[in-house]
């Protein structure tokens, strides 16, 4: 196992960019399945997108310090950065799947409320103000037996895999 110290080299810059492209790509398809598939987020849906909103960048200026050369403690230091990032990740995941299955109790202001959709434009904006996301122990659906904060966990999981795998494995003498 190598430092953070020891320069970093092809399997650095490449695994920083599989996390930046894999990253981007799993937030872009949670962001399609709320804006074209009509799925719109609970509360823990829309806490879970914020370590790939930050480590999805930090993989890419990863990617190009890997790919530049730049200090290994830089490249090896980001990619340790986005792996802690997709532990916090995996853990509101696991939170989130384990409130949809009911194995513990979610946030108390993370309820369902009716919804409904006016045809009065002059209700719009009073429409608009109550308008209320999904409850949070409602999976919107499963696929393979798994919802979306399920399979959010499964990510995670190999997102922080690779991380923590490139952040402290050997330079390659290729580099």
């Amino acid at each position: 196992m190598a430092s953070l110290r020891v320069p970093a080299g092809r399997t650095q810059a490449i695994a920083a960019a599989f996390l930046a492209i894999a990253m981007a790509a799993t937030v872009g398809g949670a962001l399609g399945f709320e804006h074209l598939g009509g799925f719109m987020p609970c509360k823990l849906c829309l806490e879970q997108r914020t370590p790939y909103y930050i480590s999805a960048p930090l993989m890419v200026l990863a990617a190009i310090s890997g790919g530049l050369k730049w200090p290994g403690w830089l490249t090896r230091g980001l990619l340790l950065i986005g792996a802690l990032l997709m532990t916090y990740g995996l853990a509101l995941a696991v939170f989130h799947a384990g409130v949809e299955w009911k194995f513990w109790d979610g946030p108390t202001d993370c309820s369902a409320a009716t919804m409904s959709i006016t045809t009065d434009a002059g209700n719009l904006l009073s429409d608009l103000n109550s308008v209320r996301p999904p409850a949070c122990d409602q999976a919107a659906g499963r696929f393979l037996g798994l919802s979306f904060a399920g399979w959010n966990a499964v990510a995670s999981a190999i997102y922080l895999a690779v991380g923590f795998y490139a952040a402290f494995a050997r330079s390659d003498k290729r580099a």
